[in-house]
C-alpha cells in the first residue's frame, strides 16, 4: 500500500466520502503551507485536523477563536515567579505542529495578527524576544460562510497567508450512513494511529524538495499567474508568492501521487484552491455575479497547457 493510502484510509476512518479533500490538505501539510477551510459548521473540519495529527504523530491544539481573544492567548506571555523573582515564559498554543484556529473570523484583526509571523516565518516575537516554533509549524483555520454578524473579515495580507483556500462540503448519503454507522459505539477518532513517525514525516517533506519541475511547467504556472494580472474581469491579480506556493503544493501533490516530477496536470488541478483567495475581482464581475473560481477557471482555459 502506498503512502498516500495509507493516509486516506486511516483518515477516512472519520472523514467519509473525502479522499480529494483529503490528499489537497496533507499535500499542503507536506509543502509546509496552512489552510482556510471556508464551509459550514458540522461538516468535519475539526475532526480533519485532528485525523491528520494523530496520522502523522503531531502535536495538535485547537483554539477558539473569539472576539475577547487577544494575542497572548496565542502566542504566550512572561509572567512574574514570586519564588524566584524572574520573569518566565508561558507558552501559548501556537507552540505545537499543528494548530486548528476554529472560527478565525470571529477574532479581532490584532488578534488575527498574531498569525502572520508565525505563519510565514515560523516564530513569533515577544517583548522583543524571538522564539522559534515548530518547524513543521501547520495552520488549519475555519471560518462559517453563512455567518457576518459578530465577524471580522480576514484582511488581503493574511488571506495571502494560507497556502490553499477550499471546503469541505458535504457528504453523499451513502457516505453520511457511513459515519452514522461508526459511531454507534465510540468515535471513530479513537481508532486512529499513526502511520508513519514524527521524523519519517519530515523526511517526507524533505522529500518534497526533491521532485522535479521543468521549465515549461514552471513556465506555465508563471502564465497562469500573469493572466490574472491582466484579465478583464480582475480588478487585482495574482502576486509571485501566488506562484511560490504553486509550484511548491504542484511538488507536494506530485509526491504523494508517487512521482518524482510534477505535470501541468497537477498545476492545473491546484490552480484554483491556490487562486481563488488570492484576486479581487472588479466591481463589473461582482455585478455580474462571478465568482473567483469562474474567473480562475477562464483563466485556465486561456493559458495553453505545455507539454
Amino acid at each position: 500500500m502506498s503512502f498516500l493510502e495509507l493516509v486516506v484510509e486511516n483518515v477516512s476512518k472519520v472523514i467519509k466520502g473525502k479522499d480529494e479533500k483529503i490528499k489537497l490538505v496533507t499535500s499542503c501539510l507536506l509543502a509546509g503551507g496552512h489552510v482556510l477551510l471556508e464551509d459550514v459548521p458540522g461538516v468535519g473540519k475539526t475532526m480533519l485536523a485532528r485525523a491528520l495529527a494523530k496520522t502523522f504523530d503531531l502535536d495538535f491544539k485547537r483554539v477558539q477563536f473569539t472576539p475577547d481573544l487577544l494575542p497572548t492567548d496565542l502566542t504566550g506571555l512572561y509572567i512574574f515567579e514570586k519564588e524566584t523573582g524572574k520573569f518566565v515564559f508561558r507558552k501559548g498554543p501556537m507552540f505545537t505542529d499543528v494548530l486548528l484556529a476554529d472560527e478565525i473570523n470571529r477574532a479581532t484583526p490584532r488578534t488575527q495578527s498574531a498569525l502572520l509571523e508565525a505563519m510565514e516565518e515560523k516564530q513569533i516575537t515577544i517583548e522583543g524576544v524571538t522564539h522559534t516554533l515548530s518547524d513543521i509549524f501547520f495552520t488549519i483555520a475555519t471560518q462559517n460562510p453563512l455567518e457576518s454578524e459578530g465577524t471580522f473579515p480576514l484582511p488581503e495580507a493574511q488571506l495571502d497567508r494560507f497556502m490553499i483556500r477550499t471546503t469541505i462540503g458535504y457528504p453523499g448519503k451513502e457516505s453520511e450512513k457511513k459515519i452514522l454507522e461508526s459511531q454507534f459505539d465510540h468515535h471513530p477518532i479513537e481508532d486512529i494511529a499513526p502511520v508513519i513517525t514524527k521524523a519519517e514525516f519530515r523526511a517526507k517533506m524533505n522529500e518534497v524538495k526533491r521532485v522535479e519541475i521543468s521549465e515549461s511547467v514552471l513556465d506555465y504556472i508563471l502564465d497562469i499567474v500573469n493572466t490574472t494580472r491582466n484579465h478583464e474581469d480582475i480588478k487585482v491579480g495574482a502576486s509571485p508568492r501566488a506562484s511560490i506556493v504553486l509550484m511548491k503544493l504542484s511538488r507536494a501533490y506530485a509526491l504523494l501521487e508517487g512521482r518524482d516530477f510534477v505535470l501541468p496536470d497537477d498545476v492545473k488541478y491546484l490552480a484554483p484552491f491556490v487562486l481563488n483567495h488570492r484576486i479581487i475581482l472588479t466591481i463589473e464581475a461582482k455585478i455580474k455575479r462571478l465568482d473567483p473560481y469562474e474567473v480562475i477557471s477562464d483563466v485556465l482555459e486561456r493559458v495553453k497547457v505545455v507539454k
